[in-house]
């Protein structure tokens, strides 16, 4: 990409409508059936060409740049291509940290999809998939930034043409330890394998629930509250984030507000699910208009 203009898009996250753990591999990974539906909501990426051979990340992170997921899928890139030009990524989080939204995985996904253009890579979806999948086990669905049906480790996805849904997402402000979650005596690990189209005929479920709401009671309580709204809600990746969905904006619309109206403490949200990558769409219109 020739243009020293600024791009700038949403890094969006993701919700998984079903989760459940179907058994282990060899090394001890957990397998996986999930569906992964990425959402029209996002943190706020801005990426800028500058003259000196540098990464810059800025953004309201309280840790090294060297453990954040952009700056090592910068770097990534940069040292496998051996690219010689800079860039300076600033990020506005909107997405909680630990939530379930898969916020940092959408980070590092954004920044693989967009340097591949900018420093002219034109890299493959499937290359980027495979680079993606050393940062995070969720980097690869961003990559692919629709609805997806996730299997083995999440490594197994399949895009899934659904009708447009919204959603009522809502983080109580707890942060889940994923990692206990997973060594945990009492979490469901013999989940049945099944097809998709058997999955989608059954109520939505998430083998995390069960341990979660046992540990935080905030969150039983958010799903009975977002399940009066006329769908069973159901809880993001290993939580804490919890959503409920709807067929139309109108009805997710007075969810909205109305759940507003009661409560003022937690962050909420409401969102569309993705037809397309919205990245991959903004950034070729983005291109189209300044080359």
């Amino acid at each position: 990409m020739k243009t020293s203009k600024v791009f700038s898009c949403i890094s969006p996250c993701k919700v998984n409508d079903f989760l459940y753990i179907v058994g282990r591999t060899p090394n001890g990974y957990h397998k996986l059936q999930t569906l992964f539906t990425v959402l029209n909501y996002g943190d706020y990426m801005t990426f800028e060409q500058v003259e000196n051979d540098v990464i810059e990340i800025e953004g309201p992170f309280d840790f090294p740049k060297e453990q954040n997921l952009i700056y090592k899928a910068a770097v990534l890139l940069k040292t496998k291509y051996a690219v010689k030009q800079g860039i300076k990524i600033n990020v506005k989080k909107r997405l909680p940290e630990g939530g379930g939204l898969g916020g940092g995985s959408g980070n590092a996904a954004t920044t693989l999809l967009v340097l591949n253009k900018i420093w002219d890579l034109n890299l493959s979806e499937e290359k980027l998939i495979s680079m993606g999948s050393g940062l995070g086990a969720d980097v690869p669905l961003f990559i692919k930034g629709t609805t997806t049906f996730g299997q083995g480790t999440g490594e197994i996805l399949e895009e899934v043409k659904l009708p447009i849904r919204w959603y009522l997402v809502v983080n109580p402000g707890c942060k889940v330890p994923t990692k206990e979650l997973f060594a945990s005596p009492e979490l469901k690990r013999d989940s049945p394998i099944r097809t998709l189209e058997q999955l989608l005929k059954l109520p939505f479920e998430n083998s995390f629930t069960p341990c979660v709401i046992k540990r935080y009671p905030l969150v039983k309580k958010l799903l009975e509250d977002l399940s009066s709204y006329g769908n069973t809600a159901c809880m993001s990746g290993s939580g804490s984030s919890c959503f409920v969905r709807f067929e139309n904006e109108k009805k997710c619309t007075e969810a909205y507000n109305d759940f507003l109206n009661k409560h003022d403490e937690f962050k909420v949200f409401m969102a569309p699910s993705c037809c397309e990558n919205l990245v991959t769409r903004d950034l070729n219109n983005f291109l189209k208009y300044t080359q």
